[in-house]
C-alpha cells in the first residue's frame, strides 16, 4: 500500500466553464479528474464555527469543490500542513489518498461537493491523527 502522497500531490483542476448570459455551466466528464467515481455527495448548512472531515482514508481519493460560498480545507501529510480555500465554483481540489483533512470557516451558504472513486467503507477511514501518523510511516 502506497502511503506517500504528500501536500505536494494536491492538485487544483480548472472544470470547464462555459458562460452564458443566462449563467454559467460546469461539467465534469470522465477525463476531468484521474479516476472514476463511485460515489457523490455534498456538505451544506454547516453551522458556524463547525467543522467537518478530521480524518484520512488509506484507498480513496476525493474531489472537492464549492459549488456555493467558500471553506478552507486543512491537510497534512504526516509532516507538512497546508490550507487550501475553496471558493469557485469551476476549480476543484483533488486530495489524493493518504492525506489527512479537516474542512473549516464554512461561509454562510456554503455547499461542499465531494466526488469519491470508492463507495463508503468505514475500514479505508484512519479518524485519530496519531494513527495517521504511524500509518504514513509504514
Amino acid at each position: 500500500m502506497n502511503t506517500n502522497s504528500t501536500i505536494n500531490d494536491l492538485q487544483i483542476i480548472s472544470l470547464p466553464r462555459i458562460e452564458d448570459r443566462r449563467g454559467n455551466l460546469s461539467v465534469i466528464e470522465k477525463d476531468i479528474i484521474p479516476f472514476e467515481f463511485k460515489r457523490v455527495y455534498y456538505l451544506y448548512d454547516v453551522p458556524g464555527g463547525a467543522e467537518r472531515g478530521g480524518h484520512a482514508h488509506k484507498n480513496l481519493q476525493q474531489f472537492l469543490i464549492a459549488l456555493s460560498g467558500s471553506f478552507e480545507v486543512v491537510l497534512h501529510d504526516g509532516k507538512d500542513e497546508k490550507t487550501v480555500t475553496l471558493n469557485i465554483p469551476n476549480k476543484g481540489l483533488l486530495l489524493p489518498k493518504g492525506i489527512w483533512r479537516e474542512l473549516k470557516n464554512f461561509s454562510s451558504g456554503a455547499v461542499c461537493l465531494v466526488i469519491a472513486s470508492e463507495v463508503y467503507l468505514e475500514d479505508d477511514y484512519i479518524r485519530d491523527f496519531d494513527e495517521f501518523v504511524k500509518f504514513k510511516m509504514v
